[in-house]
């Protein structure tokens, strides 16, 4: 094989914007074959050098090498996740495995690491910058959970592990999309539909007529699907739908797609590896970089919230319950009754529906609300500008300070798609860091999958999508507004993983301040603002069932941590065996026995949470301690909003999280500020 690189190969284009236009799956392997092949030839010329070990002679080329071959997968990676295509999902599985071996060989490289602590044991460390600092201690670590310091024979297991561990990951979250895709549910019969909106309907009606098909046709995508459990009266339908999502990737769908092996498969390898590394369990090893220090720390922390909010829960429950069969004749209230019953309860007691809210959301105006209140806190433009895109509902926004800078760069895809992933996420393009032509812009992808434009109207999205849109771009302020030019640690990169939540989470409470929604709300129909009437009921209604949904994502998170701590995966027990149990504990709501909610669990098995879903709670602590200064100091205060830059979004990883939010808050946090947001204050 040539060291040439392949001519013409848009994923090796690193100076400006990734070239979308022009990405084919044909470019994926010759691209990461030539990464690959510079990057052993750069390690055994560093390892060859004799000369001292600085961080300019050895850190920076290979953090060089390992910004180009990010960049060139980040695009891999993200076009498998909006725009999958056989021939892209067979270009990314055939270079998966080799992306991970090469890593696992870099983490297991005693050459590499006795030359990382030949740096950290040098007069010269202590005149490095507290960022590269950091780096140093992250390297050190790293290597450490990456086996370098085992015995050669299980330095070679552990490799294979991890090799299998990708690969398993990766076919759950594909086996999660085709059962997800492959599901379609055409109705003729308009009588069968009543009670689902007029918007959801457009959208099922054109559904149906794309696949040429007469009538409706509803999916397992979130805005197809959603509104047929929240809002159809035809109980049937709700509980044919139901049971087709809560069973997805599971033996009762095809078997080639059932994601049960998977789940004993990852379980078993994690507890191995761990084991290896000389750790009790996985959930040891993955706290080795979160805040948190102990699996007992974060059952503590979670059965400490479990007591505040089980009261509140349980009052929540049985409200619906009497509600449900006094007022809709549900003696029996199901699974696939609890979001119709509650959509209905909440119509009634506050006197509106999401539906009517909708209206006043049209994308436009949630995005010009959105920004402003970017420019009012951190006083920053934000600008639609021109770049290629993989889709045409996507777009690129650029950041601009005061001085008209661009300081960091977006794309934004909305809308549910097939062939796309579910959920919403923010990921990275390019990182900054200062190079030797300047400092490197830094890009993110901000993707949510919410109801596309129907019947000629603009997109309009629920408060809770509203709340999705703030919560990702909070990730993407996060990864853009960093200041840190190292590129380690600069943006989200270092962050402990249970506080990266942290600047998500904040954003989301502007969504319930009056401020910045009668800004960002124009009704499609007749431009008229959000009626100061309509929003008092919002915020009245805004903690309707928050018990309930704080023991949901206890549950889920609790089931995550013994999963990954006390559970013996080599045992006869199951996962599912392990999540009855804990909803034994737990649960106020309880789904049928058929629910296979583990097997559409793609966050802790196919998305970097393992031993991590805690860290959505723990981080809302942090963001609501951390927005009470925001309420101290007047909500929009421009000076809260330059602290929170500096303290906590400009440092990156290049310090401990919880010492950017002492820097920030001038305290420890503490759980009041949250329970007081969810109203579940005693």
């Amino acid at each position: 094989m040539s060291t040439n690189p392949p001519t013409n190969n848009p994923l090796l284009h690193f100076s400006g914007l990734p070239q979308f236009d022009q990405v084919k799956a044909s470019h994926v392997t010759p691209a990461v074959d030539y990464l690959l092949e510079q990057g052993k030839t750069l390690v055994e010329s560093l390892v060859a050098d004799q000369t001292e070990p600085t961080w300019d002679n050895f850190a920076r080329p290979l953090e060089d090498f390992e910004e180009q071959i990010s960049r060139a997968w980040s695009q891999v990676g993200h076009l498998n996740a909006v725009i999958n295509s056989p021939e892209l999902r067979e270009a990314y599985n055939e270079n998966l495995p080799k992306l991970t071996a090469f890593y696992a060989d870099l983490s297991q490289d005693e050459r590499l690491y006795a030359k990382f602590r030949a740096i950290r044991a040098s007069k010269a460390y202590e005149s490095l910058s507290t960022a590269q600092r950091k780096i140093l201690e992250n390297e050190l670590r790293d290597f450490r959970l990456g086996g370098a310091e085992l015995p050669e024979d299980k330095k070679a297991r552990f490799k294979a592990i991890q090799e299998e561990l990708s690969t398993l990951s990766s076919k759950f979250e594909e086996n999660l999309l085709d059962t997800t895709n492959d599901y379609a549910l055409f109705i003729e019969d308009a009588a069968e539909l009543s009670g689902i909106p007029e918007d959801a309907l457009q959208a099922a009606a054109e559904a149906a007529q794309a696949d040429e098909k007469t009538g409706w046709k509803f999916s397992l995508q979130f805005p197809s699907y959603m509104p047929v459990v929240q809002y159809a009266e035809n109980r049937a339908l709700r509980e044919q739908l139901y049971r087709a999502y809560a069973t997805r990737a599971s033996e009762f769908g095809k078997p080639e797609w059932d994601n049960t092996a998977l789940i004993a498969s990852i379980l078993k390898l994690r507890r191995e590896a761990a084991t290896l590394l000389g750790y009790k369990n996985y959930a040891e090893t993955s706290l080795a970089t979160k805040m948190a220090e102990t699996p007992a720390q974060v059952e503590e922390f979670l059965q400490q919230l479990g007591v505040r909010a089980k009261p509140f829960a349980e009052r929540d429950m049985q409200e619906l319950k009497a509600y449900a069969a006094d007022k809709l004749g549900l003696a029996e209230l199901q699974a696939w009754d609890i979001a119709y019953a509650s959509e209905k309860l909440r119509e009634d007691k506050y006197a509106f529906s999401d539906q009517e809210v909708k209206q006043y959301f049209p994308e436009a105006q949630v995005l010009h609300g959105l920004f402003k209140v970017t420019e009012t806190i951190f006083g920053l433009q934000v600008n639609k500008t021109p770049a290629p895109v993989w889709h045409e509902s996507a777009s690129f926004y650029e950041i601009t300070d005061q001085q008209g800078n661009v300081i960091g760069q977006f794309y934004l895809d909305l809308y549910a798609r097939n062939n796309k992933r579910g959920g919403a996420w923010m990921d990275e393009a390019i990182t900054r860091r200062r190079k030797p032509h300047g400092v490197e812009t830094p890009v993110a992808y901000l993707t949510c999958n919410f109801s596309a434009p129907v019947g000629g109207k603009p997109a309009l999205f629920t408060h809770d999508e509203v709340i999705t849109m703030f919560h990702e771009f909070g990730h993407g302020l996060h990864h853009m507004l960093t200041q840190v030019e190292d590129y380690g640690v600069s943006g989200i990169k270092g962050v402990e993983w249970d506080a990266v939540e942290l600047p998500s989470q904040f954003m989301e409470n502007f969504c319930w301040e009056w401020d910045v929604l009668r800004h960002m709300t124009k009704h499609v129909d007749t431009g008229a603002h959000l009626p100061r009437e309509l929003f008092d009921k919002m915020v009245a209604a805004k903690n309707f069932q928050a018990g309930m949904q704080t023991m949901r994502q206890i549950e889920f998170s609790l089931f995550d941590m013994r999963l990954h701590a006390d559970f013996d995966p080599f045992s006869t027990q199951t996962a599912l065996d392990l999540i009855e149990q804990i909803r034994d504990e737990v649960a106020v709501v309880r789904p049928p026995k058929w629910n296979r909610f583990p097997n559409n669990f793609s966050h802790i098995f196919a998305g970097g949470y393992g031993a991590g879903y805690y860290s959505y709670k723990w981080a809302e602590v942090l963001s609501a301690d951390a927005y009470s200064m925001f309420e101290e100091n007047g909500v929009l205060s421009a000076e809260a909003g330059k602290r929170f830059w500096n303290e906590i979004l400009a440092q990156g990883g290049s310090r401990p999280a919880l010492e950017s939010f002492i820097a920030f808050r001038g305290r420890e946090p503490s759980i009041d500020a949250l329970l007081r947001h969810n109203g579940m204050r005693a």
